[in-house]
């Protein structure tokens, strides 16, 4: 979708209202102990292709993340059909490391017991660099270019720039109201989330959606690239070049036709247990785009700028059912007519099989 004039002035300044926080609090944890952990980690290991490739804290790393249900597969496979980069399936560790080490870095009882135990913070963050970068590198065959997709890792985004200086982020952005209808109508289970309740759903996405977007705010933009799954959707070609370009990775076709590369060699990898397996099978495609119209109660559509005000901010028109999300490329609508008649062969195999030298 090609943003409205007015919609992209709404996301705009709901974006900038955040920016002078965003940069205070930035100041403010670097002051409390935000540091590049001093321990060098480096990693070697063979490609198929019988190539050598050496990582390290310093390697270029891109994380993929959003709320769950709002596109982060497709993206993150459509990345993976690029012969420069690999993705693969969530690790689903990583996120839990990451919410273990917010634990630890919290002032209080167990922080205190883990400094008298002589356990530092530079300890304990050199340590969760290693293990991150172990888990990334060895996920798959190796590439010039790493990605790692764990939906929930970019609440994580400061720290993980950190860390890992030379990484960038893209944020994928949903329409909140189908990300949640999403999770309800696949039974999708998210910590925290009520799947019996739209209501909780929404308030939860929001609180997400918006910790997520202040995170990519504090990284800055030339790091992190907010993506409307929408966009990506109605307009591949577009979107794809514009985030190939932000990671200054150069123009593949494959990336338009990923289904094309699923269970191939150098290809995308999918997971049997991901409830996303099913869709990214396909094309790109419109099945998806406006499921949700007509299943979320009345009385919530009327109070949604109460319960999930980040639609709005996000250049959503949290009043318009169905909304306007734009014109779909000649390309899209054709897949979209090949995926209802079912006239599009699934893969053979969704693991990807190794390079042949």
């Amino acid at each position: 979708m090609r943003l409205s004039l007015r919609r992209g002035v709404k996301f705009l300044l709901g974006v900038s209202c955040v920016c002078m926080a965003a940069w205070a609090l930035y100041y403010v944890l670097k002051c409390h102990g935000w540091h590049t952990p001093a321990l060098r980690v480096s990693i070697v290991v063979k490609g198929s292709n019988q190539t050598w490739y050496r990582y390290s804290q310093d390697s270029p790393v891109v994380f993929v993340g959003g709320v769950p249900r709002s596109g982060t597969t497709l993206m993150r496979a459509m990345l993976d059909a690029h012969p420069g980069i690999r993705c693969g399936e969530e690790t689903r560790v990583i996120p839990r490391l990451l919410a273990l080490r917010h634990g630890w870095k919290k002032q209080g009882q167990e922080r205190s017991e883990l400094e008298e135990e002589g356990v530092t913070q530079e300890m304990l963050d050199s340590a969760t660099l290693a293990f991150l970068l172990e888990v990334i590198v060895r996920h798959g065959d190796p590439a010039p270019l790493l990605c790692n997709k764990d939906p929930f890792t970019l609440k994580s985004s400061l720290y993980l720039s950190n860390i890992f200086p030379k990484s960038k982020f893209i944020l994928m952005v949903r329409d909140g109201r189908a990300s949640v209808h999403s999770m309800i109508s696949r039974r999708v289970t998210i910590a925290g989330f009520n799947l019996s309740s739209y209501r909780d759903c929404l308030t939860k996405w929001n609180n997400a959606i918006e910790v997520m977007l202040f995170q990519c705010t504090l990284v800055r933009a030339k790091r992190c690239l907010a993506v409307h799954y929408e966009n990506l959707v109605l307009q591949p070609r577009t979107t794809m070049e514009k985030v190939l370009q932000f990671l200054e990775v150069p123009w593949h076709e494959g990336v338009l036709h990923h289904e094309e590369a699923i269970g191939q060699p150098g290809g995308v990898s999918l997971s049997r247990i991901e409830r996303s397996t099913d869709q990214v099978i396909k094309p790109v495609n419109l099945e998806a785009l406006t499921r949700w119209v007509g299943h979320i109660p009345g009385d919530l559509l009327g109070d949604m700028q109460n319960i999930a005000p980040m639609l709005s901010r996000l250049g959503y028109d949290p009043t318009a059912n169905p909304p306007d999300y734009g014109q779909p490329d000649p390309e899209v609508i054709h897949n979209t007519e090949r995926v209802l008649k079912g006239d599009f062969k699934p893969p053979a195999s969704l693991k990807r099989q190794e390079s042949v030298v």
